[in-house]
C-alpha cells in the first residue's frame, strides 16, 4: 500500500471536516435542541478557544503575553475582530524580533 503525500492528507481532513460540518447542519435545521443544548452550544466557542490559548499563554515565552495583551486592548477599543487580531500578530513580531534578545 502506498502512503498517502502530504496533500492527499489534507485533502481527506478537509472532507472529513466539509462532511461533519454539514451533517450538524442537516440534523440541527431539521430539530430544535433542548434549551440546555443551546446554552451549552452558545458558550463552546469561546471554551474552545481558551483551552487553545491559555496552554499557549503559559508555557511560552512573553513575546505571547504581548501579544495577547495587544489583542485584548484593540479589542476592546475598537471592537473590530481583525484588526486585533492583526495588531496582536504584528505586537508579537515588534516584542520578537526588535525588542526582545536572547530569551
Amino acid at each position: 500500500m502506498e502512503r498517502f503525500s502530504v496533500y492527499e492528507a489534507i485533502a481527506a481532513m478537509a472532507a472529513v471536516t466539509l462532511i461533519c460540518r454539514c451533517a450538524g447542519y442537516m440534523i440541527f435545521s431539521h430539530i430544535t435542541p433542548p434549551l440546555v443544548v443551546r446554552r451549552a452550544m452558545a458558550h463552546l466557542p469561546g471554551c474552545i478557544f481558551a483551552a487553545y490559548v491559555i496552554p499557549a499563554l503559559v508555557a511560552g515565552p512573553p513575546q505571547n503575553w504581548a501579544g495577547a495583551a495587544t489583542t485584548m486592548v484593540v479589542m476592546a477599543k475598537s471592537r473590530n475582530l481583525g484588526l486585533s487580531i492583526a495588531m496582536g500578530v504584528i505586537s508579537i513580531f515588534v516584542f520578537d524580533y526588535f525588542l526582545i534578545k536572547d530569551i
